[in-house]
């Protein structure tokens, strides 16, 4: 596994292994690169981090920071080798915390303001993470946009915008301009 654009395009990255499924390169250059245009100098958030591949493509290709959220063990520390060996401390923070205890803390200490300008998530295939997530995100927005990778036969609530790659879908959520913003 390696990052697949910006300024590490190339680079690998550690894997903990058969527990944890990354995305694949196939899926995240393209999900990565339909956000170019907002990347430079964008707070993202990497919900399910594991080994911090998405947040990493996001600081590769400009992001100002990312926080990592991640609480498995083997995913927790391929994650923590893969920040150390891009020496990008001071750009990012790490929560070993369930996202959703994230989420609600955050949703406390930031009232209505957006803490992001990108949430990207790559919650666990067999649960419920990613249409609660969606749904947590419909009803109190934490991110100017929220990213979500799924399996394609999953289906994510409206108005997301879904984007498959064979198996695997990405539905993106964005905050609507009113009529009155540029």
């Amino acid at each position: 596994m390696r990052i697949v654009g910006g300024r590490w395009a190339g680079t690998s990255l550690v894997s903990p292994g058969q527990r944890v499924r990354p995305t694949r390169e196939d899926v995240r250059h393209p999900w990565i690169s339909s956000f170019e245009a907002e990347l430079p100098r964008a707070r993202v958030l990497d919900l399910f981090a594991g080994t911090g591949a998405l947040g990493l493509e996001a600081l590769s290709r400009g992001a100002t920071s990312v926080d990592f959220v991640e609480n498995g063990g083997p995913a927790l520390h391929a994650l923590k080798a893969n920040l150390a060996k891009l020496r990008v401390k001071n750009y990012t923070r790490l929560f070993k915390k369930d996202v959703f205890l994230f989420l609600e803390g955050l949703a406390a200490m930031n009232g209505e303001s957006l803490a992001y300008d990108l949430a990207l998530a790559d919650p666990p295939y067999t649960s419920k993470a990613a249409e609660r997530l969606a749904a947590q995100w419909i009803e109190r927005p934490f991110s100017r946009v929220l990213s979500i990778e799924h399996s394609a036969e999953k289906k994510l609530p409206r108005p997301g915008k879904k984007a498959v790659f064979g198996d695997v879908a990405v539905t993106t959520f964005r905050i609507q301009k009113s009529r009155n913003e540029p």
